[in-house]
């Protein structure tokens, strides 16, 4: 009867009972909530569901999964991975540089933790891994070729990159947020989430889990957040605007492009290397042809083998005890913010320049200077055909579209050198 009692009470059903593990009940909910956006309104599937898969199981109580402790502070433990007792002074060192109660109170003095399997997925997210691996995956998917026909969508591009420095004043205005954290959330605003994760692994691990999930819930509603905005800074005399067709870009320039971009982004920007390298390699692997079955590897199995692993490990941060503050609520709102200002800088840049061009733009496709590829660049497509049946922008979204995913990866950079 003892023994049965025991195997009760160490069950996952006899923990939700005990202290704040009604904070592991309300994240399972939002788990769920993210399922279904996922797999019923079908909201950016292939990362939505892992994540949300991810953030379901860290949230039951004793499944001991994923351990805060390992990373807490901001920092790989490595001792304490390979089995070294956690110490009190290693507690108190914790505590001095602002590591959460919560966080201290799932380790006691004198006890050994055995890693779950986040703990070791979740080391590619925090060595920075993933997200460089991905981007390779994006860039061999790519076809900078809209972008080299139409050299001033790059401008676009690093128009929509105002929601990013915007948010970020906000954020630090707001007094909540430091510095490094303004800049990991600002980084939201360019609508791409392995950008975001990498930017926070780098400037604000303790946020991760919420900033990952603003920018991956985000991205899923460009759809539904862009077209107010856009309709409410144009006409519709310039929403009906055609532009002519793009010109037939050469294989030479397309195997060019990837490879000054990289010497010149790593030049300016070092600290954003690891990621436009990765685009840039994917994109070459691509564009050559002699690297066929690198690029299909690239584009199918890499891509979609690492997206597994970053989705869950990276909803597995989303834990009841730090998702759920003040500081999770401003960081949606402040995504908001920052998708809003994106998609406004594009617009009002293309009207700016079409007072001093003669082939006018059609200022919808400055939108798709944030980098949720191709979703943005389709919004702008869905737009301009409401206003003109017979406009045809995807090719010219597609642009900005891709201009931004470099913009984004630079400005990332930027924030990691000022305050990483």
């Amino acid at each position: 009867m003892e023994a049965i009692l025991d195997f009760v009470n160490s069950s996952g059903f006899a923990l939700f009972a005990q202290g704040d593990n009604w904070k592991c009940l309300l994240m399972l909910v939002i788990a769920c909530a993210l399922l279904y956006l996922g797999i019923v309104k079908k909201f950016e599937p292939l990362l939505l569901v892992p994540i949300a898969f991810g953030m379901l199981i860290t949230n039951l109580p004793g499944a001991e999964m994923y351990h805060e402790i390992f990373f807490a502070g901001g920092h790989i433990h490595w001792d304490l991975i390979g089995g070294a007792p956690v110490t009190a002074e290693f507690l108190a060192e914790l505590k001095a540089v602002g590591v959460a109660d919560a966080v201290l109170a799932t380790a006691t003095a004198g006890q050994s933790i055995t890693p779950g399997l986040i703990d070791i997925l979740y080391l590619g997210v925090k060595l920075g891994i993933y997200p460089c691996l991905i981007f390779m995956g994006v860039g061999a998917m790519t076809d900078f070729g809209p972008l080299i026909a139409n050299p001033k969508s790059l401008l676009l591009g690093a128009a929509a990159q105002l929601g990013i420095f915007m948010t970020f004043v906000g954020c630090r205005l707001s007094g909540i947020f430091s510095s490094a954290q303004a800049g990991s959330i600002g980084i939201i605003g360019g609508a791409d989430g392995p950008t975001a994760i990498y930017g926070a692994t780098k400037l604000a691990p303790e946020l991760l889990g919420p900033i990952a999930v603003a920018a991956y819930s985000y991205m899923a509603l460009v759809p539904v957040i862009q077209p107010p905005i856009m309709r409410l800074l144009t006409t519709e005399a310039e929403r009906k605007i055609v532009m002519k067709p793009l010109r037939q870009v050469s294989k030479t320039e397309k195997i060019i492009f990837p490879i000054m971009v990289a010497v010149f982004v790593a030049l300016l920007v070092p600290s954003a290397a690891p990621l436009i390298a990765c685009l840039m390699l994917g994109n070459l692997f691509k564009e050559c042809g002699v690297v066929e079955r690198l690029s299909k590897t690239v584009q199918n199995e890499l891509i979609n083998i690492v997206t597994i692993f970053l989705g869950v490990s990276v909803g597995a941060t989303a834990t009841g005890r730090t998702f759920l503050s003040l500081q999770t609520i401003a960081i949606m709102v402040m995504g908001i913010v920052a998708f809003g200002f994106g998609t406004a800088g594009g617009v009002v840049l293309a009207k700016i320049m079409n007072l001093f061009l003669k082939e006018k733009i059609n200022p919808l496709i400055g939108s798709a200077g944030v980098s949720a590829v191709p979703m943005a660049a389709r919004v702008s497509q869905v737009e301009g055909q409401k206003a003109n049946p017979s406009n045809f922008l995807l090719m010219h979204a597609m642009g900005p579209n891709v201009a931004g995913v470099i913009g984004s990866a630079i400005a990332a950079g930027v924030m990691i050198s000022l305050f990483g």
